[in-house]
Formats: structure tokens, C-alpha cells, sequence
């Protein structure tokens, strides 16, 4: 089974993304991590299961409905790119 990795960059987006979110309602930003933690634990199973990311080698997991995780995969590792929210320009 591939090792799950993450950039630091996505690490950056997850945690700015939650501090925001827990300046107003901590309940709900330990809601969301959890919610894209979850999701982000299937990946090393099924890593072909979400769509094709707009960049080349990529794919986009719909993590929550505002929020996307975009990772890479290779036979060794599933590598978390970015957590961006939706309306974010990306690429």
C-alpha cells in the first residue's frame, strides 16, 4: 500500500484554513479537519477513486463540499499537493 505524504505547502493550506474557520466556530473547524483527515485516510486504498486533476498527474478528492484536496500518486507514495477551498484559482 502506498505511504501517505504531504507537502508542506498543503499543510499550510489545511492549517490557515482551519484557524480561520475557528476564529468564529471552533466546533465546526474540528469538524472539517476531521472530515478531510477521514477522507484523506482512504487514499492509500483507493487512490484512483476521485477525478482527474486539473493539472497533469494529478487528482482532485472533493474532501468536503467547499474544500479540495489535490495530491499525486505514484506505486510508492499518495503525495497531498494542496487543500484549497473551491472558489480558490487553481490551477
Amino acid at each position: 500500500m502506498p505511504e501517505l505524504r504531504w507537502r508542506q505547502t498543503a499543510r499550510d493550506d489545511l492549517r490557515s484554513i482551519i484557524e480561520y474557520i475557528a476564529a468564529d466556530n471552533p466546533a465546526a473547524a474540528l469538524a472539517l479537519w476531521e472530515t478531510i483527515e477521514a477522507r484523506i485516510g482512504h487514499l492509500p486504498e483507493f487512490p484512483k477513486a476521485h477525478r482527474p486533476g486539473r493539472l497533469p498527474g494529478t487528482r482532485e478528492l472533493i474532501a468536503h463540499q467547499n474544500y479540495i484536496v489535490v495530491y499525486s500518486e505514484s506505486p510508492d507514495s499518495i503525495e497531498i499537493l494542496r487543500v484549497l477551498h473551491g472558489a480558490q484559482m487553481w490551477p
